[in-house]
């Protein structure tokens, strides 16, 4: 018995693999494209290279199958490695691009995923076209600038364009096309390492007649429409090079808030320079004012300073630059500190002992930077007690010293360091520094009960440490357990009072801090230090934080609260609710989760259940919504002519979808549909029942009629269970007029099928310039009055009520009439990842043909292709009476651009000749032998034979071995 219910799952997880998963498939993408293409042809773009011209409009389409319905994105590679597109990625079918830049070319690749299988990418590269105005720069050969080699002087002239595709280059002088050969003084080339990117024109030993006007033109061929751009330079005896004059010192110093004017002239060139400026080689400030060569900065301030430079061009030898250094005075960061007498190891100051004060100020310009001392406000020289230096090779620039040497008591009382400028025009910097029997080094200290110091995360916290001694020290905060910044972002923060203040603490700023010191405006001595530790206590992180649970009433379930991290991590407690319910609490052992069951789920126990983990720095909450919800439906977009068109003003459409998780709640009971005319407010809804339960996989059918052409309706679908409404989902129907009046590109196909089930007979279409045309037709509504012994009996399948094409050659045909049937277009599909189409790829045509009658003509099969325009290739061909049966006809083809089949049907001699085609397909790939089936009339149907076959081989087994 075992083995039998072993064999019975097997069959069972077969049946659920092949019926259930059987309408699922993994993404399909292609890539077409529209708008302003260029240079390409339609069958090329499947090499997945787009043409456009720069400033035109981009827009490519990501065309998707698969079900469920696959997400696109789009992404870019390649302009440059820089290059960012948009924000990196597109997340829709269509990718505009509006004025597109020449920056914006590179491989665009589109990605769709649902989940099933690998994600299907495809690509193109985008070449964008373009060609700017040619500039000519003309430069003349070493040496001739000196007056014995005048008469031999050789100029060139160098012309270049940025362009894409490169530039071809046409010299003229005057009206005479130059090339090369043409003139002996004149020699035409492009330098080896800058081929097809300029050409140089080389006039050797300049002569009377090459003095004229010269003009190069670009061009690229008018691809994309581009047209030529010429660029004109007259050459004369008086070109010269620009020269150019700066009426101004070097450097100006300016004070804060003054107005700076710079004066360019131009003294020399031919043709007439132009003149730019710019300041440390990139923009001007804002502010600037220009007027000609001049340029006036007002209200200068430090951030403005920097190198002014002229630059004059005319294209004639190199440009001509000048430049000036603009300073901006200022004085800024006065301190002081104090040096013991370093002859002794004692850091305190006693007299009889040597002493040093020094002051450091940062000024701009350094070379105007004075000192002056006070005591206690009066002027104080320098003298052999009391020495003042300005140039210490010891110390910083900016920086004075006053040496105390054998410090008597007469000597305490406050010392002002005063820095100021030579010219004046800002504030001086004063600093005091007191020495006297109290001036003692620093020490430093924490507070009892500051460390280790515990807050919670989001408070602010001030960390403290006490400095003693006079004068007090800046101190310098910094981390002691790692190398990490400090909250404001510094590897050290400075502290006036010993405090350091951190707002909004988080737990990574747990660990210890160091407090130090510093010789600013105190001792400069060996820094003091101290340690604070710093706990920051959080609430437990917990996942998952929200989640929702799917289920139906009867079913058991379990919820699952984990702790991934707290602070205090030790001391941690649990509570169930459901809604304020209290279900259950508890502590925590050794494990980091807390799990509920519920046996069986009834009304009461659907709603929000939340699981709250607590320590000392509060609570954090796993919630789950249990819900009766069903999921969303999975609307299907690969239906197989799914609009269709019975009346002249409406139109039809075959609405399918699956069911996303069907089994995951009570039984689905019926669909509310809601439609509504888009750009409309007003929906109409309807239920549609269902009868029994429905499987995964199973494709659900509802016919939309009554369609306003060529109106386009938004659908809304909704499952309802007995808990309640579910969740929607919603799609957009377009009718497409091209798609019901001409034979269209089916731009994403791997099968074609057609049985002329529907009048718009799968978008074939009638050959108007032939003597008739097909007729659609069914044994069940034949004419009474129809040829007997000739045509079909029933479809290809049998049914009475199906239908095919047959060509009818009662009177008045006669012999030889011709009726053509054209499919739609197909395209040649590209098999990998990477765009390209495999060589001559191979598609099977195949069809069923009825030729019966004692007058049958001809029947021919032609493969028409778009680039091989009225020259139809013959496929296959039959005449003469075949019998009373449809026999099947299959046939390779090849095409290698866009294509459509041609069915052909030829009138005999008589009336007896009828000929009729059904169930036409076309499919990837070489034809197979035996024919596939073509009475799949439900999913994944020969899959269902071969598992009974299976079945059936099990059982015979099974009573094999009972015997």
């Amino acid at each position: 018995m075992d083995i039998i219910f072993a064999l019975l799952w097997l069959l069972a997880a077969l049946f659920e693999g092949v019926f259930c998963q059987g309408i699922y498939a993994p993404p399909n993408v292609r890539i077409i494209h529209s708008g302003h293409a260029c240079n390409i042809e339609e069958e090329r773009y499947t090499e997945r290279v787009y043409t456009i011209r720069e400033g035109e409009t981009l827009e490519l389409t990501c065309l998707v199958s698969g079900h469920p319905r696959p997400q696109i994105r789009w992404t870019k590679t390649a302009g440059s490695a820089t290059d960012r597109f948009q924000d990196s990625s597109v997340f829709n079918e269509t990718l505009r691009i509006t004025r597109i830049q020449r920056h914006q070319g590179g491989r665009y690749y589109c990605k769709a995923e649902n989940g099933l299988g690998t994600p299907a990418i495809k690509s193109i590269r985008v070449d964008v076209y373009y060609l700017d105005d040619p500039i000519v720069t003309v430069h003349q050969s070493i040496g001739e600038a000196k007056e014995q080699f005048y008469y031999e002087r050789t100029v060139f002239l160098r012309c270049a364009a940025n362009s894409n595709p490169p530039v071809r280059y046409s010299w003229r002088r005057g009206r005479e096309f130059l090339s090369q050969g043409s003139d002996k003084g004149v020699e035409i080339y492009e330098p080896f390492f800058t081929q097809g990117e300029t050409k140089i024109l080389k006039l050797k030993n300049l002569r009377p007649q090459d003095y004229a006007n010269y003009t190069c033109t670009a061009s690229v061929r008018n691809v994309c429409g581009i047209p030529d751009k010429s660029v004109l330079f007259r050459l004369t005896n008086k070109t010269a090079s620009p020269s150019i004059k700066l009426l101004v010192e070097d450097p100006i110093v300016a004070n804060p808030g003054q107005t700076v004017t710079l004066v360019c002239i131009i003294s020399g060139g031919e043709p007439k320079p132009t003149l730019a400026w710019v300041r440390n080689g990139e923009e001007l400030p804002k502010k600037s004012v220009l007027n000609g060569g001049t340029l006036t900065i007002p209200a200068m301030s430090t951030d403005e300073a920097g190198v002014y430079s002229c630059v004059a061009n005319n294209n004639v030898g190199n440009p001509a630059k000048k430049s000036t250094n603009i300073v901006v005075r200022a004085l800024k960061k006065g301190r002081f500190w104090i040096t013991p007498d370093p002859y002794h190891n004692d850091d305190n100051i006693q007299i009889g002992r040597e002493v040093k004060i020094s002051c450091q100020v940062e000024a701009t310009p350094p070379e105007e930077l004075m000192f002056s001392w006070l005591k206690n406000g009066r002027p104080l020289r320098s003298s052999e007690r009391m020495v003042i230096t300005q140039t210490d090779p010891d110390v910083a620039p900016g920086t004075t010293n006053l040496d105390i040497i054998d410090l008597k008591f007469t000597d305490f009382g406050t010392y002002t360091c005063v820095a100021s400028l030579k010219n004046g025009g800002i504030p001086e910097i004063s600093i005091d520094v007191n020495i006297s029997s109290t001036t003692v080094p620093p020490n430093l200290t924490v507070p009892r009960g500051k460390s280790p110091l515990a807050t919670q995360e989001g408070d602010t916290v001030e960390l403290q440490c006490l400095v003693s001694g006079k004068p007090k020290p800046i101190i310098l905060w910094s981390r002691a357990d790692k190398e990490a910044p400090m909250p404001d972002g510094n590897m050290q923060t400075e502290s006036y009072d010993g405090v350091l203040r951190i707002v909004n603490v988080s737990r990574e700023m747990t660990g210890t801090y160091r407090c130090q010191t510093s010789q600013y405006n105190g001792f400069n001595v060996k820094p003091r230090e101290a340690i604070v530790e710093l706990i920051v206590l959080y609430p437990p992180a917990v996942e998952p934080v929200y989640t929702e649970i799917r289920q139906g009433l009867g079913r058991p379930f379990s919820l699952s609260c984990r702790v991934l991290r707290a602070h205090p991590s030790r001391v941690l407690t649990y509570e169930w609710k459901l809604g304020t319910r209290l279900l259950t609490t508890g502590k925590f052992d050794t494990r980091d989760e807390t799990e509920y069951h519920v046996k069986s789920l009834n009304r009461e126990g659907y709603g929000a259940y939340t699981c709250d983990i607590t320590n000392e720095a509060g609570a954090g909450r796993c919630t789950f919504l249990v819900t009766g919800k069903a999921f969303a439906p999975e609307f299907y977009y690969d239906t197989y002519s799914a609009l269709w068109q019975n009346k002249p003003r409406v139109y039809g459409f075959k609405l399918q979808w699956t069911q996303m998780n069907p089994n995951a709640v009570d039984r689905i009971m019926a669909y509310r549909l809601g439609i509504k005319q888009t750009g409309h407010q007003r929906w109409w809804e309807q239920e549609i029942p269902t009868e029994d339960n429905i499987q995964k996989g199973e494709l659900l059918t509802y016919n939309l009629t009554e369609l306003i052409k060529p109106e386009a309706y938004q659908v809304r679908l909704t499952p309802i269970t007995r808990f309640g409404e579910g969740d929607s989902t919603e799609r957009i129907i377009h009718y497409s007029e091209a798609s019901r009046d001409t034979a269209p590109v089916n731009p994403h196909w791997s099968k074609f099928q057609c049985g002329f089930e529907e009048d718009t007979i799968c978008m074939f279409t009638q050959d108007k310039t032939e003597e008739f045309d097909w007729t659609r037709h069914s044994a069940a509504t034949r004419d009474t009055k129809y040829t007997p012994n000739t045509g079909p009996s029933s479809d290809r399948s049998g049914s009475k009520q199906g239908f095919y094409m047959y060509i009818e050659t009662s009177r008045p045909r006669l012999e030889g009439d011709k009726a053509r049937l054209f499919t739609p277009s197909f395209n040649v599909a590209p098999k990998n990842p990477y765009g390209n189409v495999a060589p001559n790829p191979t598609y099977c045509f195949s069809f069923y043909y009825h030729m019966y009658g004692k007058h049958i003509g001809t029947l021919n099969v032609y493969l028409r292709q778009k680039t091989q325009t009225g020259q139809d290739t013959t496929v296959w061909t039959l005449s003469g009476n075949q019998g009373d049966r449809w026999r099947q006809a299959r046939v390779n083809i090849n095409p290698t651009s866009s294509f459509q089949m041609v069915l052909e049907g030829i009138r005999g001699s008589g009336i007896e000749g009828d000929i009729a085609i059904d169930d036409v397909a076309i499919e990837e790939g070489e034809c197979r032998d035996p024919p596939p089936s073509s009475n799949i009339r439900s999913l994944a149907s020969s899959a269902a034979v071969h598992l009974w076959q299976l079945c059936l081989t099990l059982l015979l087994l099974l009573v094999g071995l009972r015997r």
